[in-house]
């Protein structure tokens, strides 16, 4: 697209007056083109002008949206009324067909007339130069001499447009009736408003209020401006009347009014409304209801959500799996778990089958936001609800919450619930568990959770379970770190038998750890306490005894394969070795 000089503009306007038969209609389509890209309404229509001076007719389709174009983006039509009538007078005159304007070109024209100028005579003269045309109107045209009518109050001219859109056979009046709102609402007829919103009622039409948010804000803002909310609230209550029973929620008349404030900026004037019709005594329907919670789930204002929501529930009236999913997602957006928490429980109680959209939006977001307490909370309230599917890994998902935030009894309390009511655990519980334990230093309850892996693997209990490598892993680490040796030995030996290989020299570093460990805690140890501690006993230290045996573990890494040996502790004063019923000759004295 190129731009046009005024040079080139003149000498342009130069050849059309001197030889207009050197221009192609495609060079004058470009040329306008380029001053509706650079908005110079002025030029546009004076090389139009001039093409009809000098009696240079180029046909309708080549310049006319052109022209139509550049007046709608400047917002206004009345320049370009002037070059339609005179279009009109050529294609009538000179019997020239290609002249003929476009049902749209005819339409801006009648906007123009209804809208810049309010003239009725002038409109009524374009419906009559279309009909000359031959150019046949459609809604939007009987709207808009519909729109200019209610303005200027003729009541009786409205009737016959009526009559007129019936004998043209349309059946669709919501652009007639929309256009009618607006004129009246400039006219500050309030009357007329409601009269021609619950017209659109009539007849019990199955798919509600056909009339789109634009005209809805027009509704409110002509009330608010010449009436009052009562009055706006008088009329919900009466298309309430008017509207089947069938027609529930955002197609009600109810929904649009006040979600038209909501659009407008006013939730005020919404609660007004609201408060009015309970004031009338009158029944909130459910669409008036929904606008406003969806305003609340829009500004996370979830507490006063789920407080409208118990409202609701309480009148009698219900909301669908949609509405509570999203005034779930909202609540847990903002952090707000206890109206997510109420909302949930208000859903269950509507009986609601879909109720797994809504739960695992809970569970996540409290996961995100690291609350198992809550999520073990929540899961102990819903578990025994047969329409949630509840599994073990939601039970992993808050034992490995608690287990990184440290909160190992309230692990161990989750994973003791969660067997009680029979949820098997898997392998990633376990791991879990066994990290949590480690990092907290708690190697008996390892131990423990071995011998009951080691139970089930021995029951053949192994339903959605399976010793794998991960965790023959964990189990090895955390044993050797405890010094548990015998357990040692019998995980290593499960590994063998399920054909998991174990790389003994990674667990080193552990239990070279622990000796040094143990080694300075039995030096430091005062004689005297030690003789003590022993005093009037035959048993060992518990201390000593696994100083002595990590010693004698260091030496049978050196020398023996581990899987093949056992430690056996005396009841005096030696901790000794055996591969089986044969002593290995490694021992060492206390």
């Amino acid at each position: 697209m190129f731009t046009i000089s005024k040079g080139v503009l003149l000498r342009l306007f130069f050849l059309i007056e001197k030889n207009p038969n050197l221009l192609e209609f495609d060079s004058v389509k470009r040329v306008l083109s380029s001053m509706v890209v650079a908005n110079t309404v002025a030029p546009a229509f004076a090389l139009v002008k001039c093409m009809f001076k000098n009696r240079f007719f180029v046909p309708f389709d080549v310049w006319g949206s052109l022209l139509v174009e550049i007046s709608r983006k400047n917002g206004s039509f009345v320049g370009y009324l002037g070059v339609f009538h005179e279009n009109c007078r050529v294609a009538i005159d000179e019997k020239l067909d290609y002249m003929i304007p476009d049902l749209d070109a005819c339409n801006s024209a009648l906007e123009g007339c209804c809208f810049d100028l309010e003239s009725v005579e002038d409109a009524e003269r374009v419906i009559e130069l279309m009909s000359v045309l031959g150019v046949r109107p459609d809604e939007l045209s009987f709207g808009l001499l519909g729109y200019l009518y209610a303005l200027k109050g003729l009541e009786g001219k409205i009737s016959e447009l009526e009559g007129l859109m019936g004998g043209f056979g349309f059946t669709d009046r919501v652009v007639f009736l929309s256009n009618l709102i607006r004129g009246y609402v400039k006219a500050g007829n309030v009357e007329s408003i409601s009269k021609t919103v619950l017209q659109c009622l009539e007849g019990g039409d199955e798919d509600g209020s056909k009339f789109g948010e634009e005209t809805y804000c027009e509704v409110v803002k002509g009330f608010l401006k010449h009436g009052s909310v009562k009055d706006l609230a008088a009329l919900v209550v009466e298309a309430q009347m008017l509207e089947p029973e069938s027609v529930v929620g955002e197609r009600t008349t109810g929904f649009g009014i006040v979600n038209a404030c909501i659009v407008l900026g006013m939730l005020d004037k919404a609660h007004s409304i609201l408060d009015e019709m309970k004031a009338l005594g009158a029944a909130v329907g459910l669409g008036v209801y929904l606008s406003i919670l969806k305003a609340y789930c829009k500004e996370h204002r979830t507490a006063e959500a789920a407080q409208m929501v118990a409202e609701i529930n309480c009148s009698g009236l219900h909301l669908d799996v949609s509405c509570y999913d999203s005034l779930i997602e909202a609540a847990m957006s903002s952090q707000d778990f206890q109206s997510a928490f109420s909302l949930f429980r208000d859903m269950r109680d509507a009986r609601l089958s879909e109720l797994k959209g809504s739960y695992l939006t809970i569970m996540t977001g409290l996961t995100e936001n690291n609350r198992p307490e809550l999520m073990a909370a929540f899961l102990d309230e819903v578990v025994e609800d047969p329409r949630i599917e509840v599994g073990t890994h939601d039970w992993n998902s808050i034992i490995h919450a608690f287990c990184k935030a440290g909160r190992i009894e309230d692990a161990s309390r989750t994973f003791r619930r969660m067997a009680f009511l029979h949820f098997r655990p898997n392998g990633q519980t376990y791991l879990s568990l066994i990290n949590g334990y480690v990092a907290a230093g708690k190697y008996f309850n390892v131990l423990m959770l071995w011998n009951e892996v080691k139970r089930r693997a021995s029951t053949g209990d192994s339903v959605g379970f399976k010793l794998d490598h991960s965790l023959i892993d964990a189990f090895l680490y955390a044993l050797v770190k405890g010094g548990f040796f015998d357990a040692v030995m019998q995980v290593v030996e499960s590994s063998r038998e399920s054909k998991i290989f174990v790389d003994k020299w990674r667990y080193k570093q552990a239990f070279m750890e622990n000796h040094k460990k143990l080694k300075m805690v039995a030096r430091c140890q005062p004689p005297c306490q030690d003789r003590r501690m022993n005093e009037g006993k035959d048993t060992l230290s518990p201390l000593r005894i696994f100083t002595f045996s990590l010693l004698l573990f260091r030496n049978l890494m050196r020398h023996t394969q581990l899987s093949q040996v056992h430690i056996n502790v005396s009841s005096t004063t030696e901790v000794s070795a055996s591969k089986g019923n044969e002593p290995l000759g490694l021992s060492i004295s206390i």
